[in-house]
């Protein structure tokens, strides 16, 4: 059976895709230079030499710039995740766990406009597309990799805390995890979060320049961390 070729882009696409890299580029730089509420398309369209028409056929108003900033960004991170974590063996969830984390922080260093995008306060003004927010499908990848990863790791099932069970995750949330790991126990995911609260602590306030001033080495600081973190899950007695 003969292959489907892959169809090449036509200039005019090649053209488009470019255009639009750029749009996204400036727009970036200038939330960094003059902070989240200067973003504008019609400053996007004076760098570029464009008519504020002609940049609107690229994004129609500014919420769908953020919006497909965030979307981008979003599954960036979570494609990071994913090959870090998948770059481990299989038979050793701890490491996977683990480079599923130093992903998390090195990601975060290398995009950190787009870590406070996808992560941060939201922009003055930005009203998210109606029915799900922009980051949903990512947030479910990254959520539902850590989920799996944790019970991976789990030796024992996770102690329930005081009215620990699904009820405690929004509908919408707990019918997406369930559908796709219908085994996770609520315990399980209430402890991932909790992972990821610290993991994404650290990473905040790293990128925000506070730990830098009270600590020497945030890379080793994050790094045991996470080790104390592997060995929790592991703990036949959590006060070990």
């Amino acid at each position: 059976m003969v292959e489907a070729t892959r169809r090449e882009p036509s200039r005019r696409e090649r053209l488009r895709a470019e255009a639009t890299e750029q749009i996204m580029e400036i727009a970036l730089r200038q939330m960094a230079v003059d902070g989240p509420g200067a973003l504008s398309l019609r400053g996007i369209a004076r760098e570029m030499g464009m008519t504020p028409r002609a940049i609107y056929s690229y994004f129609p108003t500014r919420d769908d710039l953020i919006t497909e900033l965030i979307r981008t960004f979003g599954r960036g991170l979570a494609d990071a995740l994913e090959r870090a974590r998948d770059e481990a063996p299989a038979s050793d969830p701890e490491r996977r766990l683990l480079a599923w984390g130093e992903a998390l922080r090195a990601w975060a260093l290398a995009h950190p406009q787009g870590f406070q995008l996808v992560y941060g306060d939201p922009l003055p003004g930005y009203q998210p597309p109606p029915g799900e927010g922009p980051v949903d499908e990512a947030a479910l990848r990254i959520c539902g990799g850590l989920n799996r990863l944790v019970a991976a790791c789990a030796s024992r099932p996770a102690p329930a805390a005081p009215d620990d069970d699904w009820s405690d995750f929004p509908p919408a949330y707990r019918a997406r995890v369930r559908a796709e790991a219908p085994d996770l126990t609520p315990a399980v995911a209430a402890r991932a979060l909790r992972i990821w609260a610290r993991l994404h602590g650290l990473v905040t306030l790293e990128i925000h320049g506070h730990l830098r001033p009270v600590y020497g080495d945030p890379a080793a600081l994050y790094r045991a961390e996470m080790l104390d973190l592997v060995r929790d899950l592991g703990r036949a007695d959590p006060d070990a």
